[in-house]
């Protein structure tokens, strides 16, 4: 059965970094995201990589995080630099369910979602 599980999360000051990663197991091959949750607020998606390696980024994390996937351990990460205190939230990864599915920006195109890890920014 195909499972996410994320980790890397923590708490670190403003301008830091984190490295997230993500193992999936069960599956291989398709297109992930990664999506976050500040309290109160929708889940938003923060970066995807499609099947043949192009990724996407949101216009608030562009040129700070970079998303990459390692397609032999079916590990997906998220390396977020220059972290600012909005960046605080609970990330999640994300995948739809076939590997011919497309993946953007709509939380309703993934059907297999992590557990999440909690990111806080703070002075």
């Amino acid at each position: 059965q195909a499972r996410l599980e994320e980790s890397g999360g923590g708490s670190v000051q403003i301008g830091g970094s984190l490295r997230l990663s993500c193992a999936a197991e069960g599956y291989s091959n398709f297109c992930m995201a990664w999506f976050r949750q500040a309290p109160g607020n929708k889940r938003e998606g923060v970066a995807l990589v499609l099947r043949r390696g192009s990724t996407t980024y949101a216009d608030s994390v562009k040129g700070r995080f970079t998303i990459s996937k390692d397609n032999v351990t079916n590990t997906l990460y998220l390396q977020m630099n220059s972290l600012k205190p909005e960046d605080t939230a609970m990330y999640y990864c994300a995948a739809p369910p076939s590997s011919w599915s497309v993946c953007n920006w709509d939380i309703t195109a993934y059907t297999i979602w992590g557990q999440g890890t909690q990111v806080t920014v703070s002075s």
